[in-house]
């Protein structure tokens, strides 16, 4: 199944963590958590609190335990294809979720969310159409629901974040669909 998965962060920076994790799922299940700091992590940027809009001592007062969550993430989402939009940061906010949990940073893996766009589009075209033109078709069907999702504003909030992505995936895929049906 594919899952979409975002995360909102302390900062950017280098010791930056973790402070919500939302996933969103095909078969319509999604799931939030703010996460409580580890103890070792000190790093707060104002301006991250001003774009996301949670404040530490909200994570301190209603944040679930950073391990508790870090075992919900793995436990909900292994064997699972998985898919953010920015694989690289959302990968390391993953990867110091687990380490922070004692967990191998690698036990889970994410792909850029465009992937599953790219390869649900795809396999929907396989067969209708040359493997050339089918990905020229592919690319204008990616770039139009990107660009009807741009017009909508990014929340900066795990679980929006990660629906809109399923959203934008859904419509790749009706897209592919309906230019199939025309084929």
């Amino acid at each position: 199944m594919h899952i979409f998965i975002d995360f909102e962060a302390s900062s950017l920076g280098k010791t930056g963590y973790p402070i919500e994790v939302g996933w969103a799922a095909e078969d319509g299940t999604s799931e939030n958590h703010l996460i409580r700091p580890a103890p070792q992590w000190t790093d707060w940027d104002a301006e991250s609190e001003r774009i996301h809009g949670i404040s530490r001592a909200t994570l301190e007062a209603q944040g679930e335990p950073h391990d508790q969550v870090a075992r919900r993430v793995l436990e909900a989402l292994s064997g699972h294809a998985l898919f953010a939009s920015a694989p690289s940061w959302d990968g390391k906010w993953l990867s110091a979720l687990f380490r922070a949990a004692g967990i191998p940073r690698h036990a889970l893996r994410l792909k850029d969310s465009e992937i599953a766009q790219h390869e649900t589009a795809a396999r929907i075209l396989t067969g209708l159409l040359p493997p050339a033109e089918r990905m020229v078709r592919v690319s204008a069907i990616v770039a139009r629901a990107r660009a009807e999702g741009e017009r909508r504003p990014v929340r900066h909030r795990a679980v929006a974040d990660a629906e809109e992505e399923l959203r934008r995936w859904r419509e790749v895929k009706r897209l592919a669909e309906e230019e199939a049906a025309e084929l």
